[in-house]
């Protein structure tokens, strides 16, 4: 199976490097300037599952993509997912499978529209990753989970295919007959999680300490209120495991929006917080609303500072 992974930063290079290291088909789709760096010092992976450096892994640019791929793997970042799909169109035949590995839905949407729903799959990881100052790519937690799957739960033949591939990588990739639920439980995970700390400029644990964790489980109790009224509703283990989570004392969980927000970097706010606020109705989120607000405020001094200062340069 050939597999064309979008980007090698921190998501698709963790992924595509375990797929590549285990022997497997990868050619990495990236700008020349990464293109350059990875063959100077190779794709380094740092986990607690153990590390490992890919020497020279295969690269191509958008422009000298000619070849069709049997599965593409996108990872990018919602705010770059157009200028992606343009750049990894040429890779895409009648037979391609497109796993996306972004949050929220509304990349399904865009994805469909372009390719049409019969190539793209659900999917959705369960990792936390960066990269470093070297561009070595930083696995931060303890879990490096992916499942994906028909988004009508059927075991096709093609998603059997892909599991037996998925597998044999050193993570643990699971074929799902709920991959939509799955995908809107993170969702309701995510958009919570920066929701809040992104809010409150704080991980979990300090706004526990300030006596708000009422405000955070209320937000999870909005964000899964709209879950269920798109037709998902979240388990009752799924709600009950995170209300622990987000009332737990010294907890140092923050989402990386937060992050983006404290280096002044773009962030997914529209594609995770607001696209949520928009499929939901006046009585499900209130919360939800501020926390958007605040996100969509930064968005707008940040553009204003970066207007002034290509002014003043």
């Amino acid at each position: 199976m050939r597999i064309l992974v979008v980007g090698a930063g921190a998501i698709g290079g963790y992924f595509g490097g375990r797929l590549l290291d285990a022997g497997h088909d990868v050619t990495f789709l990236v700008r020349s300037r990464r293109a350059v760096e990875l063959a100077s010092t190779g794709l380094v992976i740092r986990s607690r599952f153990g590390d490992t450096t890919v020497s020279n892994p295969p690269t191509t640019v958008a422009e000298n993509l000619r070849q069709v791929f049997d599965l593409v793997l996108v990872s990018c970042k919602a705010y770059d997912l157009e200028g992606a799909i343009a750049s990894f169109a040429p890779a895409v035949g009648p037979d391609t499978v497109i796993l996306p590995l972004l949050n929220g839905m509304r990349h399904l949407e865009i994805l469909d529209a372009h390719f049409g729903a019969g190539q793209v799959l659900g999917g959705q990881c369960l990792i936390s990753v960066t990269l470093n100052q070297r561009h070595e790519i930083v696995h931060l937690n303890e879990t490096h989970n992916l499942s994906f799957g028909e988004r009508d739960g059927a075991r096709s033949a093609r998603v059997e295919t892909i599991a037996s591939v998925l597998s044999s990588g050193n993570f643990e990739a699971r074929l799902s007959e709920a991959i939509l639920q799955e995908m809107w439980e993170k969702w309701v995970f995510i958009a919570t999680n920066a929701g809040i700390t992104c809010l409150m400029r704080a991980a979990v644990g300090d706004i526990v300490a300030a006596g708000a964790a009422d405000l955070a489980i209320g937000l999870l109790e909005e964000c899964a209120a709209i879950a269920a009224q798109q037709g998902f509703p979240p388990s009752s283990r799924f709600m009950q495991l995170n209300r622990t989570v987000f009332a737990t004392a010294g907890s140092r969980l923050t989402a990386s929006m937060l992050r983006d927000i404290e280096r002044g970097a773009p962030t997914e706010a529209d594609h995770i917080v607001g696209d949520l606020l928009r499929r939901g109705d006046e009585s499900a989120r209130s919360l939800l609303r501020i926390a958007y607000a605040h996100l969509e405020a930064y968005g707008s001094r940040r553009a204003r500072e970066m207007a002034l200062n290509d002014k003043a340069g």
